[in-house]
């Protein structure tokens, strides 16, 4: 019997059908499909291992970046010395008493030390290293209400039993307990098997004493025996075998997993990932005990300080009021469209229309009617869906959460694959005018994604990155300016419907995650700045009098009138620069203040970002006045697919435009520090950008091409810009959202095809719900922004947010 082979022309159909079903509905079909499929494995792990983080930072970890030690599913927060004060300080105003003991052999006195190094105390009662090593030591700070000691103890003997029967006794017992031992025993029994059975046994007499002060909040952290480097041993401990000290640690895991002590595993781990810095092969290096003293830290203080890069300990954020309300209000229009969408379906399955005894010319409108509210109704239903999983990722403990460490691998590594792949996808344009349609969104696409690179890698503390990055939101700005400038001039279109569609698709999202997410306007800095200067452009246009081109045409004048313009929004701007006072008080001032403060009420975020990038969109107004007149002027003709100049011409220009970039670039690698690069920087970021514009549109061959790859991520820039705060990193952008533990490149690659496919759904819905939320009516557009003030005002005021 033989099989017969499919024919070429059924195989491509096949692979033709295959490549129509890759396709933006299907993905996020496909998307939707994975984060039911990651609630679900989450759900497990949580049900199986827990959902206390802490457990998570005292088990397991791993070595991440430049010698980072990163914990297992939670962001591990970095304690400087006015952190660990401030902790402390706090923790005594609330009337806890910090008491900290360290009981244990001689790995458990390092840690003792290096706790103590980390505080810094200056008033020289820090432990001498003159002092006698085997014995106890305590250190006191009763303007902090600490007490931190050692007991040493290297046996688990009758003497730690009796230390913690003795704290057992007390009212008030430590707060944490930091217990090891093992290695002594090994080596004074001569790695005696009967040495480990008295180890098992004393062990178990401490079960009881552990169990009563945990009732009186007491934490006690056994600590697993570190492994030994034995090239580095002295002969008197070579009977300290790594197989021996996990002999102990299996013990003491068997004995106390049945406890309330906790395991203290990640510091075996640290060690462990590091052997080559232990001094003499037993003892702990600098770098261990650094790992293990910001560990205690952060087991210790994370859920009293909320640090946004320290979520491991921590408790999630408690929910408002204002969420309550909108989550309620998504999940009705989530039922209305579930039953609205099961009618439609029996409706269709049936194969028949409603029956309506209306006359004929009301029945269209009916159905029209009922149309937009199935359009409205799933639009905000959608949005429901995929703000509950922005809330899931993080506004809770659901989803994992990891620090960000920079390495310069793996901030060029994708950089070059996204570039490869921009270039690998390039295509003609309908387009040959300058910075046509095509062109644009081509270059909003790549600097979105060099943007997204640089946050998840952490890539802010390089100087250089960091100001080019600075260049790249400048030119936002820019071609926000330029576009709105030329939209004016050539259609004079300054309505207040036009007004408010573009705030509305500007906002939309950001305004729904303010109300979904906690977060002040401010937070989500970009869109306030577009926005705000996005008003300042419609004010200097609309003002009269109204300058465009056909007023221009027909009266000269109002060129003079446009110079003037100008020079009063430069002169207002630099006016408002030059006295930060003056701009507090008018950016403080009610009932905008909400828009311009964070959540501690404080204008300087507002005035960081605001000065930073001040002349950015005027920059673009200016530019595309001066290239409208070169064009009405007939000095460049881009009607075609020839270069914009003579040869000569733009020869110069490109040498010139080369230079401009090469200029940017140096001055990023010889300036000092941010605070003066930021000075210089609105000086002089027109120069890049500019030198860009030139060089990619002077030659014909280069201005019709365009990255359709770059193009489909440019649409959709603004919504990838404020998703990654939530859904691809995490802690308010302070790390990186973990949905595949254990698999970083595979948990990249995983949350940025969610993240992408989530971006582009609510960029989508916002086309969807901008019709009903601005109509053609200017009267009505008064009504729903009336309606939406009144609405949300009480509430925000209720939660504080105004």
């Amino acid at each position: 019997m033989s099989v017969e082979a499919p024919s070429p022309g059924t195989t491509g159909r096949s692979a033709a059908e295959i490549i129509q079903q890759i396709n933006a509905k299907n993905a996020k079909i496909f998307a939707f499909i994975l984060v039911i499929g990651f609630i679900i494995y989450h759900g497990m792990l949580h049900v199986r291992y827990g959902i206390d983080s802490c457990k998570w930072l005292l088990s397991d970890g791993r070595y991440k970046g430049d010698q980072e030690w990163q914990p297992y599913g939670c962001m591990m927060h970095q304690y400087t010395q006015l952190d660990t004060k401030r902790c402390l300080r706090y923790l005594a105003f609330l009337g806890k008493h910090n008491h900290i003991v360290f009981i244990g052999d001689s790995r458990i006195r390092q840690m003792y030390h290096e706790f103590l190094n980390n505080l810094n105390p200056q008033d020289g009662t820090t432990p001498s290293v003159h002092q006698e090593r085997h014995s106890n030591l305590s250190y006191i700070d009763l303007k902090l209400r600490l007490r931190v000691e050692l007991i040493w103890s290297p046996y688990v003997s009758r003497h730690m039993i009796d230390e913690f029967l003795k704290w057992k006794k007390q009212d008030e017992p430590p707060s944490v307990i930091i217990a090891g031992s093992g290695t002594w025993t090994i080596k004074e029994s001569n790695a005696s098997l009967r040495a480990l059975e008295d180890f098992k046994v004393n062990l178990t007499h401490l079960v009881h004493a552990i169990d009563t002060l945990a009732v009186k909040k007491t934490r006690v952290l056994w600590t697993l025996q570190e492994p030994v480097n034995r090239e580095k041993l002295h002969s008197s401990r070579s009977v300290i075998t790594n197989n021996l000290i996990d002999q102990y640690n299996n013990a003491a895991r068997e004995i106390l997993q049945h406890s309330a002590a906790k395991i203290w595993a990640s510091s075996r781990l640290v060690a462990e990932g590091n052997p080559e810095e232990s001094p003499d092969g037993l003892h702990l290096g600098p770098l261990t005990l650094k790992h293990d003293t910001q560990i205690l830290l952060n087991m210790y203080c994370n859920d009293h300080m909320n640090f946004n890069d320290g979520t491991c300990c921590s408790s999630a954020e408690p929910y408002t009021t204002l969420q309550v309300v909108t989550f309620s209000f998504l999940g009705v229009c989530l039922v209305i469209a579930i039953v609205m969408v099961v009618r439609r379906w029996l409706q269709q399955w049936r194969g028949t229309a409603p029956i309506r005894f209306t006359p004929l010319n009301n029945n269209s409108k009916i159905q029209a009617s009922e149309s937009d509210m199935y359009c409205l109704m799933t639009s905000l239903a959608k949005m429901g869906v995929i703000m509950a999983y922005f809330y899931l990722c993080d506004r809770t403990n659901f989803f994992m959460k990891e620090n960000k460490y920079f390495s310069r691998l793996s901030f060029w590594l994708p950089f070059g694959y996204v570039f490869a792949l921009g270039l690998f996808f390039t295509e003609d344009s309908r387009f040959t005018k300058v910075l046509h349609r095509d062109q644009t969104d081509e270059w909003k696409g790549w600097m979105q994604l060099v943007i997204l690179i640089y946050h998840m890698t952490g890539a802010s503390g390089i100087l250089p990155i960091y100001m080019h990055i600075r260049v790249l939101v400048s030119a936002y700005l820019f071609l926000s300016g330029y576009g709105h400038f030329c939209y004016f001039w050539q259609r004079g279109d300054a309505s207040l419907v036009r007004f408010f569609q573009v705030l509305f698709r500007l906002n939309f999202m950001t305004v729904t995650l303010c109300l979904c997410m906690n977060r002040p306007y401010q937070f989500y800095y970009f869109v306030p700045l577009v926005s705000f200067w996005y008003l300042m452009v419609y004010l200097v246009l609309v003002l009269p009098p109204q300058v465009t081109a056909a007023s221009s045409e027909s009266n000269p004048l109002q060129y003079l009138y446009l110079v003037l313009k100008f020079v009063g929004l430069f002169s207002v701007i630099t006016i408002l620069y030059m006295s930060e006072v003056f701009f507090e008080k008018v950016f403080v001032t009610r009932p905008w203040k909400a828009l311009f403060v964070t959540t501690d009420d404080d204008i300087h975020e507002w005035w960081f970002r605001w000065k930073l990038d001040r002349y950015s969109i005027s920059y673009g107004m200016v530019f595309a006045l001066a290239f409208l007149l070169a064009q009405h002027y007939s000095l460049l003709d881009d009607n075609n697919h020839s270069n914009l100049f003579s040869p000569g011409i733009a020869l110069s220009a490109t040498l010139v435009s080369f230079i401009g970039l090469g200029s940017y670039t140096t001055f990023s690698f010889l300036c000092r520090n941010k605070l003066e690069c930021n000075e210089i920087h609105s000086y002089t970021v027109f120069v890049p950008i500019i030198s860009y514009v030139v060089l990619r549109n002077i030659s014909g061959v280069l201005r019709t091409r365009y990255s359709s790859f770059f193009g489909w991520f440019g649409r959709i820039s603004l919504e990838l810009f404020i998703s990654q705060y939530h859904i691809w990193l995490a802690a308010d952008t302070h790390g990186v959202l973990v949905l595949v533990p254990g698999y970083p490149v595979f948990n990249v690659m995983v949350t940025s095809f969610i993240f992408i496919c989530a971006a582009h759904e609510v960029h989508e819905l916002t086309f969807a719900v901008m019709p009903y939320a601005v109509p053609s009516d200017w009267r009505l557009v008064l009504r729903n922004a009336l309606l939406f003030l009144v609405v949300l005002v009480p509430i925000g005021i209720h939660d504080g947010m105004f």
